[in-house]
């Protein structure tokens, strides 16, 4: 749909709504099912070099079975999120080369999970951070995401100056909008003083408009992403809902979504991000 269609990290992609890594995206033939219902972007469940039994949630086959599907889905035209964990440096720049190699157009980090965090503690000091990020963006040429964890010790600006300064162009962040949050979607406003709405918020404001932000959490109606837009998302990954639903989720939330966008006079997704103000 031409309304939610999106420019993430400077790829072109039919659609702002995707799948979270690991939703549905670990199979074959859950891949292929994603694809023919969804013209968007499709995001591979994260992946090492040999594959993993556990942790349950990183479960995969490893990369050489991620790079075959690429090889089959990107000569087709699909978009493609490649997303990366490891137990170390040289795995995370192996295994991120191997599927930039295969024609992916977006390489995730994911510095989320507690498999990475424990292993190779990348935000265990910045310089530590640095060289990861570092030594992946010397061995790639396509457009990098770094998935960070929900609490950091570092302030989001920091790490928004850091990653803009590596030429990292994505950050997925946290959805973490409160549960009760008052908004008028009409007007674009929230009720009260200018405050942080969630982590993927803080990330829009504090990189300047000079990083694109992907929102992760909460997303399962139209109206979800089109909130998470307003505040800052210029995508949305949806995890939940697509494990309940089936594939038809993503194709259903980005119907509501570009219904929402038409209601209120929009032409372009891109017309709301990060456009909430506040009435206080």
């Amino acid at each position: 749909m031409e309304r939610t269609s999106i420019r993430l990290g400077g790829v072109e992609l039919a659609s702002s709504v995707m799948n979270a890594s690991g939703a549905r995206s670990s199979e074959r033939g859950e891949i292929y099912e994603l694809c023919a219902v969804h013209g968007g972007a499709i995001v591979f469940k994260s992946c090492n070099r040999a594959g993993l039994e556990m942790p349950e949630n990183l479960k995969n086959r490893g990369v050489e079975y991620f790079q075959s599907i690429a090889g089959e889905l990107v000569p087709r035209g699909k978009k493609i999120i490649g997303s990366v964990v490891g137990a170390s440096e040289n795995e995370f720049v192996e295994v991120a080369s191997v599927l930039d190699r295969a024609g992916v157009s977006i390489v995730e980090l994911n510095l989320a999970d507690d498999y990475v965090t424990k292993s190779v503690a990348p935000f265990a000091s910045f310089e530590r951070l640095k060289s990861l990020i570092g030594r992946v963006r010397g061995e790639t040429g396509c457009a990098l995401a770094v998935k960070v964890p929900p609490r950091m010790p570092f302030e989001p600006r920091a790490i928004a100056d850091l990653f803009k300064s590596m030429r990292i162009a994505i950050a997925v962040c946290a959805n973490d909008l409160p549960k009760d949050l008052a908004i008028d979607l009409a007007r674009a406003t929230v009720e009260g003083p200018r405050r942080t709405l969630s982590q993927a918020h803080a990330f829009f404001e504090d990189s300047e408009n000079l990083l694109d932000v992907v929102a992760v959490g909460g997303i399962n109606t139209g109206r979800d992403a089109y909130v998470a837009h307003l505040a800052g998302a210029k995508a949305v990954q949806v995890g939940s809902a697509l494990m309940k639903e089936g594939a038809g989720a993503l194709g259903r939330i980005d119907r509501e979504l570009d219904a929402m966008l038409g209601e209120h006079g929009h032409e372009s997704v891109s017309e709301i991000v990060g456009k909430v103000r506040f009435t206080g």
